[in-house]
């Protein structure tokens, strides 16, 4: 529903003179809110021996004055007045055109706006003053542009041009931007981000075939998290695909990046891989930080994530979470996180010795390391 400005104004009246606020909004339709920014727009603000003008009149009392001023100052730089022949008053606006707004100027030299951008597309072509006021502009645009490291948008750029005596509107700096493609690299740098960045986190080289031709080809990782009590206590495994060792595990109070990056050197310093090490996880905020992509960066370490919502995804790091659960963690009533550190290395030590793998033939992971050493050599 459209109120007038006198509707407004009674249901103001009633609000100043203590009229419940839920009971306006009751009669009048009106949320309590609406009716504390009409108060705010209709509070009187400047009082005056004959009368008081709202804080609405009074803006657009400015307003008003600030278009005559620039009504003005169009009438003083002309070189006619309203009274001579159309061709010559247009000719004369074109030459203010994009200074000033065109209400402003049509309304100025009584011209209608309909007529006068008739005028402009049909000489902008043509006419050469237009076409060498427009590289004009494009140069400095793209001046202050480059000079701001690309970060201004139309809007600050026609403000430097003003404060350096160019008397342009944003309309017309916008326009000229949209001409040369120039965008504010503010508005697209997520974006751009995202796009630098999005293909290594998207990236999925085994698509679960999780199969491996040599030892320190392919690793996987995941993290756990176990209750000790109060405590929670996150453990890192990083395991050879080829052989299903564990390479390399730390338990840690948090889930940090840390815990990641300080597992992974571990394992890089034990094993010493060869260029081309192939790195898996799950898509969890610590592997695809920027921290970590960093350091297998620096290491030549092509990264791999699991898909999205795909549960198998990274099945051979979440099988030895399981298997480390069923046989070790939910059987024994570890009391201290030094007990379950050790009671940890236990594990993984009888894990890569002792247990048979169905997978790898019913060897050990040791096993199948040492076999491979023995043909290698």
């Amino acid at each position: 529903m459209t109120y007038t400005d006198q509707e407004k104004t009674a249901i103001i009246t009633q609000y100043r003179q203590g009229r419940p606020i839920q009971q306006l909004c009751t009669e009048c339709g009106v949320c309590a809110r609406t009716i504390y920014r009409w108060a705010k727009i209709y509070c009187p603000v400047v009082p005056d021996e004959k009368r008081t003008y709202t804080v609405k009149e009074y803006d657009a009392l400015l307003r008003r004055v600030a278009k005559l001023e620039n009504m003005v100052a169009i009438l003083q730089t002309v070189g006619c007045t309203v009274h001579a022949p159309l061709k010559e008053r247009l000719g004369e606006l074109e030459l203010l055109y994009g200074q000033y707004d065109v209400h402003t100027l049509c309304e100025a030299m009584n011209v209608s706006r309909g007529t006068f951008y008739n005028h402009i597309l049909r000489n902008k072509r043509s006419n050469a003053w237009f076409q060498k006021r427009r590289e004009e502009y494009c140069g400095l645009i793209r001046e202050v542009f480059d000079e701001y490291r690309q970060v201004l948008g139309a809007e600050k750029i026609r403000t430097i041009l003003v404060q350096r005596g160019h008397q342009v509107s944003p309309e017309y700096v916008a326009k000229l931007m949209k001409e040369m493609g120039l965008t504010s690299i503010r508005s697209t740098a997520k974006q751009d981000y995202m796009k630098l960045h999005e293909p290594e986190k998207k990236r999925n080289v085994l698509r679960q075939q999780f199969q491996a031709d040599r030892l320190n080809q392919i690793w996987v990782s995941d993290v756990t998290c176990f209750k000790l009590g109060e405590l929670y206590l996150y453990t890192c495994v990083i395991l050879d695909l080829f052989s299903r060792r564990v390479v390399a595990y730390k338990v840690s109070r948090k889930n940090s990046t840390q815990l990641i990056t300080s597992t992974f050197k571990d394992a890089w310093e034990q094993r010493a891989p060869d260029t081309g090490l192939i790195f898996h996880s799950d898509r969890g905020a610590q592997y695809t930080s920027h921290r970590f992509r960093q350091l297998l960066h620096e290491r030549a370490v092509v990264q791999s994530f699991s898909n999205s919502r795909k549960p198998h995804g990274n099945a051979v790091a979440e099988s030895f979470f399981a298997t480390l659960k069923k046989e070790d963690l939910y059987r024994k009533d570890y009391t201290s996180e030094a007990a379950f550190k050790r009671g940890l290395a236990s594990y993984i030590e009888f894990y890569s010795t002792q247990r048979p793998h169905r997978t790898l033939k019913n060897l050990t992971p040791c096993q199948v390391e040492d076999a491979f050493m023995s043909d290698k050599s």
